[in-house]
């Protein structure tokens, strides 16, 4: 309920005057319905898949980990995804928006396993140890990644992707976040099994899961979803982190039952960060991500601090 009343808010608020009233009784001119079938339908539509699927791949990056604190923005895999689209900038500029996901999605797969893999080495005595560690991987990644784009005088075109910024998403340059969409069904298809490989492959494998599968299952997915809402709009930080956290506080771990409730709440999530952007400054916009960003910071500080106090 309240992620339909956000989007249907977020279709009539901007700086163009789009009213309800006239688009039913007919009375909207020309340009309001283009204002309307050309930016404000398909942000909307963007907001909820983007929201969506990094909840969703906040999720599974979680049960892959097995950490609370785990997620695509405290991973690698964003700043992985980012370097990729410097890749392609630097490479193939003239690449389709598909073929650049794809790159993206292929550099944001090397650094989740990457991360994984220094997961598996490393000996973890606290579970804040792994955003630490994701958040350091992440770190060295954007370092190199903010060197080239400095070397090569594309700073400007790096913070285009790395913003979380809506306001250019028109009609005909976001479908590609219906791959989000895809993997979303298709994660929660695949629900149950990510629900036992949460459990430790030891166990998933007495069950007779085959872990293998489901972890490189899961690295596509979030991989692809990462790519996907970092070439359409960029970086949208900690979705991963606060959504799954807050509706397992109320709903539990079962992901067959909770994960409907996760993909609807990132993208309520989104939705209000970003009308509380287009609002907060009118007729000025803040990125939905800068928003995101300072919800999530404070979200990850009092997870840190109440597990330090349960601690003592």
């Amino acid at each position: 309920m309240v992620t339909l009343a956000a989007a249907i808010v977020s279709l009539f608020v901007g700086v163009s005057d789009v009213s309800l009233s006239a688009l039913f009784s007919g009375e909207a001119d020309e340009k309001m319905l283009m204002v309307f079938a050309v930016s404000r339908l398909p942000r909307t539509i963007a907001l909820v898949l983007a929201g969506a699927g990094m909840a969703v791949a906040g999720t599974i990056m979680q049960m892959l980990a097995r950490n609370r604190f785990a997620e695509p923005s405290t991973a690698g895999t964003v700043e992985s995804a980012s370097l990729g689209m410097l890749v392609v900038l630097l490479l193939a500029p003239d690449l389709p928006v598909m073929m650049k996901m794809l790159v993206a999605s292929t550099f944001a797969l090397a650094g989740t396993s990457l991360f994984l893999l220094i997961l598996q080495r490393v000996p973890l005595r606290s579970p804040i140890l792994v955003p630490l560690i994701g958040l350091m991987l992440g770190g060295v990644i954007s370092a190199c990644t903010t060197f080239f784009a400095y070397r090569f005088d594309l700073m400007q075109a790096m913070g285009a992707w790395t913003s979380g910024d809506f306001s250019t998403v028109l009609q005909g340059r976001y479908e590609v976040l219906w791959i989000a969409f895809v993997l979303t069904v298709a994660s929660y298809v695949a629900a149950d099994r990510f629900t036992v490989a949460g459990m430790g492959q030891d166990f998933a494998t007495n069950l007779g899961l085959h872990y293998g599968r489901v972890l490189a299952f899961g690295l596509v997915v979030v991989s692809m979803v990462t790519a996907s809402v970092v070439v359409t709009a960029g970086i949208l930080p900690f979705i991963g982190l606060i959504v799954p956290n807050l509706v397992s506080i109320v709903m539990g771990d079962k992901l067959r039952h909770t994960l409907p409730w996760i993909a609807l709440s990132g993208a309520a999530l989104v939705l209000v960060c970003d009308i509380v952007g287009r609002t907060v400054n009118a007729p000025f916009e803040v990125p939905a991500g800068s928003v995101l960003g300072v919800i999530g910071s404070l979200f990850f500080l009092n997870m840190l601090l109440r597990r330090r106090l349960r601690a003592a």
